[in-house]
């Protein structure tokens, strides 16, 4: 993990007092949070909570109302979501947003063009250094076409694909871009068991084998639970709870507000 010279942890990650209104609607209100280097960090809470709203501000859609957004020691507050993403910082959408009518591999070599350094003309003429760098870039995604076990489906439409692996096509779209942090907005939601299951072992793959933090919003808490290094929870755009999973899972708050009371 990042570390000071004394030893101490330094967040890759920090959400400082984020407020986010739209007219009269407060979506966010003052919540603050740290993000640790490898960790798996989940953000949990009723529908409308306010969790897709501080994973789009911290990628640059939203702008919050107030707060500072800290990643690696920069202020992002204000960059747009390229430059966000050019960062380190990429993510998955609630509601898939792919190139419906492009192949698998092509999603995926679409997100690597903020890796290329070649002009107009040299892509035109297509030789030398413009054609070893289409080369070095697809290895790249060919690797990941093979990790997330695609290969059958490499050269397939994306918009005929079943829901559960155009959700796989997003992941690897967002490994494309070799982020440090992946934010998975509810990345199992409206898939079966064996596709959940998937899911869940890629997740833990990309964090374990490759060392990228994770931030999961997820409403299925067997996974949350299961695999959650801490787990944050909102409701009505506040904080309400911090905590390892067995911390939250014994919270009043969250008890009543979310998890049901027995």
């Amino acid at each position: 993990m990042l570390t000071t010279k004394t030893g101490s942890e330094i967040p890759i990650l920090t959400c400082e007092d984020i407020s986010l209104r739209f007219g009269g609607v407060v979506a966010l209100s003052h919540i603050s949070f740290e993000v640790n280097k490898g960790e798996i960090l989940s953000i949990i809470g009723p529908n409308g909570a306010g969790k897709t709203c501080i994973i789009n501000s911290v990628t640059g859609f939203y702008r919050p109302s107030q707060g500072n957004i800290y990643f690696e020691g920069q202020n992002i507050i204000g960059l747009p979501p390229h430059k966000v993403c050019a960062l380190g910082l990429a993510r998955t959408f609630q509601n898939i947003e792919l190139f419906t009518g492009l192949s698998v591999l092509d999603n995926l070599l679409a997100a690597r063009h903020i890796y290329l350094k070649k002009n107009l003309l040299s892509n035109c003429l297509y030789f030398g250094p413009c054609q070893q760098e289409e080369i070095k870039e697809r290895k790249i995604v060919e690797d990941i076409i093979d990790f997330l076990e695609m290969e059958a489906i490499r050269k397939q439409p994306v918009g005929i694909l079943p829901y559960g692996q155009r959700k796989r096509v997003e992941l690897g779209r967002a490994l494309a871009l070799e982020p440090k942090i992946i934010l998975l907005d509810e990345p199992t939601a409206g898939m079966n068991l064996e596709e959940k299951e998937d899911i869940v072992r890629f997740v833990l793959d990309i964090n374990e084998e490759q060392g990228t933090t994770i931030i999961l919003v997820e409403h299925d808490m067997d996974i949350v639970m299961d695999i959650s290094d801490r787990i944050i929870v909102f409701d009505f755009g506040t904080k309400i709870a911090e905590g390892v999973p067995d911390e939250i899972k014994k919270n009043d708050r969250v008890i009543k507000a979310y998890l049901g009371e027995k």
